[in-house]
């Protein structure tokens, strides 16, 4: 279903494009405990399973998402920001849609936050092929989609985006929203300084260290609920459907540990998980995005 954008006016000032730089991904990986993402490592794990990987030639090649102009030259920033504020861009191009996206949680999480009095700044969004080098260690596409707090970015492989939504039955454009507004999410919480006490937590309790994990993943979740609340109500926001809230719902669902350890091993172990269960992770975006409200987020509270 498609989003439907007040404004469509897109800045792209907030965007690290890296795309074409290279950036080989070297040895050591995305340091453990640093990068927090929607379904992070276990992503590697499956692709390797279900036959994905970095092999795809193309990024949604049908909404023509590659940061390549017509002559086949990479995009300056100037080329960047005159193509996704060319007619039919948000609809036509993923990472102009993206960057629309990411330009609206900005602006509601900035508005939130002042009205709740909390200091607030945005991340950075990182657009890379392949792998990138990043404060919380290099990282392979093969990640998934994460936020870094050491470095407060977003990263996200396109090509890579598309395998994951395609493999994992999360298709659509609002639920790369939900990815999104879910790693935006980890951002709130390191402002919040909640990141910072669930690391010191786990070191103190290693026990509860995957509690911990999937408490942080499923608030990250609900935030993202909150999010599409929010947007929806803002003058310069977005008009969402109940189609556009079942597809994130879906995607929600899609990225469950459950579902993806019964696609990796043919089995579920509970024990094991750090992002929290299929029904777990979409009753907490359910939450958030019929409340409107963080506080409606204590995912901690069992714990």
């Amino acid at each position: 279903m498609p989003i439907e954008f007040d404004d469509r006016s897109v800045d792209i000032g907030g965007v690290d494009d890296r795309r074409g730089g290279g950036g080989g991904f070297g040895g050591g990986g995305l340091a453990i405990g640093g990068g927090t993402g929607l379904v992070g490592i276990v992503i590697f794990i499956l692709f390797q399973v279900l036959g994905g990987g970095g092999g795809s030639t193309s990024a949604f090649p049908q909404l023509g998402s590659g940061s390549a102009n017509s002559t086949g030259q990479q995009e300056s920033s100037a080329e960047l920001k005159a193509r996704c504020n060319s007619e039919g861009a948000l609809e036509q191009y993923t990472d102009c849609r993206l960057i629309k996206v990411y330009d609206i949680a900005d602006n509601t999480w900035s508005d939130e936050f002042q009205r709740r009095g909390l200091d607030y700044h945005a991340p950075k969004l990182a657009f890379f092929d392949n792998a990138t080098s990043t404060a919380c260690g290099q990282a392979s596409s093969q990640v998934g989609p994460f936020y870094c707090p050491g470095d407060e970015e977003i990263y996200l492989d396109l090509n890579f985006l598309e395998q994951l939504q395609s493999q994992l039955g999360a298709g659509g454009t609002f639920a790369q929203a939900y990815i999104l507004a879910h790693e935006y999410g980890h951002h709130l919480q390191t402002l919040l300084g909640t990141e910072r006490k669930v690391r010191a937590a786990q070191q103190q309790n290693p026990d509860q260290e995957n509690a911990y994990s999937v408490a942080l993943e499923l608030q990250a979740d609900c935030y993202a609920g909150v999010w599409t609340k929010l947007a929806d109500q803002q003058s310069s926001g977005i008009n969402l459907t109940t189609d556009n809230i079942a597809e994130a719902q879906k995607a929600a669902s899609a990225v469950g540990d459950d579902r993806i350890q019964k696609k990796t091993q043919g089995r579920v172990d509970p024990e094991s998980w750090t992002h929290g269960s299929a029904a777990a992770r979409k009753q907490w975006f359910t939450t958030g995005a019929t409340s409107g409200d963080l506080d409606s987020c204590d995912t901690f509270s069992r714990l």
